[in-house]
């Protein structure tokens, strides 16, 4: 059985399932397989997380930074065909931006809000994030936030019921 659709993919997951960095990207790398053999239903991120994916990847440490071209055959080969890819309706971005200055969203957490905004308007049933507490508004819209070890070990990814 495949995981229900209205998973949503944070940038943490998709830089540490296609790079690895270690125990790290375990959970990541296992959760990114299951997208890769479908067991994960329309998967779904954000253009900014695959902007986020290109600079994070593209200036980490020496040993694990991957080239330009690299970065961008990754998102062409790994994230665009299996993911559906969202972003900020026009007409939602000036409200985000009030919203977001009023709950004291600045600086580069306006960067994650943004994400979430994105997730909450895509109808994510499930965030999953290593940096999940930056999603934590979420909850108050009904959406799960998990780790990617949490829903990693939830038994309908790997069709073990």
């Amino acid at each position: 059985m495949a995981v229900s659709r209205g998973v949503f993919f944070d940038t943490s997951i998709l830089v540490a399932g296609m790079v690895d960095l270690g125990e790290s990207s375990r959970s990541p790398l296992a959760l990114l397989d299951a997208v890769a053999d479908q067991a994960v239903e329309e998967p779904m991120t954000a253009w900014h997380c695959c902007l986020e994916f290109f600079s994070v990847t593209t200036r980490l440490p020496e040993e694990y930074r991957l080239s330009a071209d690299h970065a961008l055959r990754l998102l062409r080969e790994e994230v665009l065909p299996r993911f559906a890819v969202h972003g900020l309706a026009p007409e939602r971005r000036e409200p985000f931006l009030v919203s977001a200055a009023a709950e004291g969203a600045y600086g580069g957490r306006i960067y994650d809000a943004h994400i979430a905004e994105i997730a909450h308007q895509a109808a994510a049933r499930i965030v999953v994030s290593d940096n999940h507490r930056h999603f934590a508004s979420l909850r108050r819209h009904g959406v799960q936030v998990l780790t990617s070890g949490e829903l990693a070990a939830r038994p309908e990814v790997w069709g073990r019921d």
